[in-house]
């Protein structure tokens, strides 16, 4: 009879997991420029399954329910885009044309501040001016050559057009074989921490789901709120704002402070009146109130999310270090380590390390009797 092997230590364990962790981040490093498509895909999958799996308990197959969600799922998408591309790319280039002269306004308006710049910054306030309108010149050159670039490269319609065709191959495929990666992943799992482990699971599940199908349908929904509202107020570009708007308030307050401060400073630049101002920034502060009553708490509700600090990092982090695929793969990977940090403050919080050495136990015995 062969004994039963002892069980990890916890330095093997973490040299384990750390190896672990360290041929994930090999593997999108190595594979970065053709992750995208999978990552999409995966991304929608997660998303839609559980309209999926709503209609296999209505008593539809696997491969009817998948075909049928995706299928609507995409033309909803083609939809919105054929709606919104259009209007989005003429006020792209309506905004490159009056750059210059939006740059030249404000150089005006801080003209009459050159001796105060001069005091706090120790020379000529017009160098100042002069180097500010010098950088917002290469800035608008620099978006003209993106923009001329996307309308140009082979290299990036050919990836664009991948995107497109492969993504919803690799979504299909996610959602038809999802329960049978589910139980491969089961397999995979060490027998000793597998509850511990599908604990983690489910609590990542659930913070990526507050997330991503709560969080998201907030910022979409807020996106075209704020586009057709600041449109109907007769702002330009304002459902280039809005949408964008709408799209950075996957970080919670941070698309509409930002849509704030850049509706207010074109509203002033176009009309120069307060009064007008003022209704721009009414829209955002009614769009925070639709959002803080209604939307969050009906579409995210109660579910734990991450914190707006921890995304915006994220983000910034995945995007320094891989990209578009990084800041793709940031949510998920923040909310697996927002988790398993927790997980890990709970252990340490159980340990000697931090409880300290228990007491002495102190046996008493009866004194034996002469």
């Amino acid at each position: 009879m062969v004994a039963d092997k002892a069980p990890l230590s916890f330095g093997r364990q973490a040299v384990f997991w750390g190896l672990a962790l360290g041929g994930f981040l090999l593997f999108v490093w190595l594979f970065n420029s053709i992750l995208l498509p999978f990552i999409i895909g995966m991304a929608v999958a997660y998303l839609l399954n559980p309209m999926v799996q709503a209609l296999g308990r209505a008593g539809l197959g696997r491969q009817a329910s998948t075909i049928l969600i995706l299928s609507g799922f995409i033309m909803a998408v083609l939809a919105v885009l054929a709606l919104v591309a259009p209007v989005l790319y003429r006020e792209v280039s309506n905004l490159i044309d009056d750059l210059p002269g939006m740059v030249d306004r404000v150089m005006d308006w801080v003209k009459p501040y050159q001796d105060r710049l001069q005091d706090m910054l120790g020379y000529n306030g017009e160098e100042a001016i002069s180097m500010l309108g010098q950088n917002a010149g290469g800035a608008l050159n620099a978006g003209m050559v993106i923009l001329s670039g996307l309308k140009s490269s082979g290299a990036a319609i050919t990836s664009f057009l991948t995107v497109i065709v492969m993504a919803p191959i690799v979504a299909y495929f996610m959602m038809q074989e999802w329960p049978a990666i589910l139980k491969w992943g089961r397999d995979l799992l060490p027998r000793q921490h597998e509850a511990t482990i599908l604990d983690l699971l489910k609590k990542i599940d659930r913070k990526l789901a507050g997330f991503v199908r709560g969080q998201l349908s907030v910022a979409v929904m807020l996106g075209f709120i704020y586009a057709i509202a600041l449109s109907f107020a007769g702002l330009k570009y304002g459902f280039l704002i809005g949408i964008l708007s709408g799209l950075f308030s996957i970080i919670p307050m941070v698309g509409s402070t930002l849509g704030l401060l850049v509706s207010v400073l074109v509203a002033y630049l176009q009309s120069g009146e307060l009064s007008y101002v003022a209704v721009i920034g009414a829209i955002f502060v009614t769009g925070q109130l639709v959002e803080g009553n209604f939307l969050t708490p009906k579409l995210v509700g109660d579910s734990v999310g991450l914190h707006p600090l921890w995304v915006f990092f994220a983000l910034m982090a995945g995007g320094a270090l891989f990209g578009i695929v990084g800041m793709l793969l940031a949510v998920p990977v923040a909310a697996s380590l927002s988790v398993i940090i927790g997980f890990m403050i709970g252990q340490y919080k159980k340990s000697r390390f931090y409880l300290g050495e228990p007491p002495p136990v102190v046996i008493l015995q009866e004194p034996h009797e002469p």
